[in-house]
């Protein structure tokens, strides 16, 4: 329901890169590969079956799913109730302090950009249903704007990428979980 924490990243990971520091806030200073190493020592921890959401999966969330209302930012048509942007400080702030989503999912827009499993590739224009990245690269999507962006770039249409090297105060993420169905 929320980005990954500092407080969740420093117990699975023993320390805390991030810029602006507070447990509950969005751990950010991640890479990709950061983050996917998070994610392999959180399963070999908890026996789970954590994973990057998908750039489809993210933005199928963000809009409320099938219970989406049709918003411009996910969960409201203000973003004043919804996301933490530029025009708040540009800081991270703590998870869960604003509206969350129709499927009461938190922070989907502003906070930290969030890291997604698909390397980036320009849509087409033919009719695609859970589409995924390119074959091969290094940029990875990043959904979801930040605290560094303008409301325009916090909307949930907005895509971007940032290098799986790179790092940014801007740039977190979220976890899914892989449920086995028989």
């Amino acid at each position: 329901e929320t980005e990954v924490t500092q407080e969740l990243w420093t117990a699975v990971m023993g320390g805390n890169p991030s810029h602006f520091v507070g447990e509950q806030k969005p751990v950010e200073q991640v890479t990709w590969s950061d983050c996917n190493n998070f994610i392999n020592k959180l399963n070999q921890m908890t026996g789970m079956k954590f994973r990057f959401l998908t750039e489809a999966e993210w933005e199928f969330a963000a809009k409320g799913g099938n219970k989406s209302q049709a918003y411009k930012y996910s969960g409201s048509d203000n973003i004043d109730e919804v996301a933490w942007y530029a025009a708040d400080g540009k800081q991270t702030r703590m998870v869960k302090n604003k509206l969350p989503n129709e499927l009461g999912i938190y922070d989907m827009c502003g906070n930290v950009m969030e890291w997604c499993y698909d390397l980036f590739t320009d849509y087409t224009s033919d009719h695609q249903i859970n589409p995924t990245g390119a074959q091969y690269g290094s940029d990875h999507i990043v959904r979801g704007g930040c605290c560094l962006s303008d409301a325009t770039y916090c909307r949930m249409t907005v895509r971007n990428f940032f290098n799986y090297a790179g790092v940014s105060y801007g740039i977190g993420f979220r976890l899914a979980l892989q449920t086995e169905t028989h």
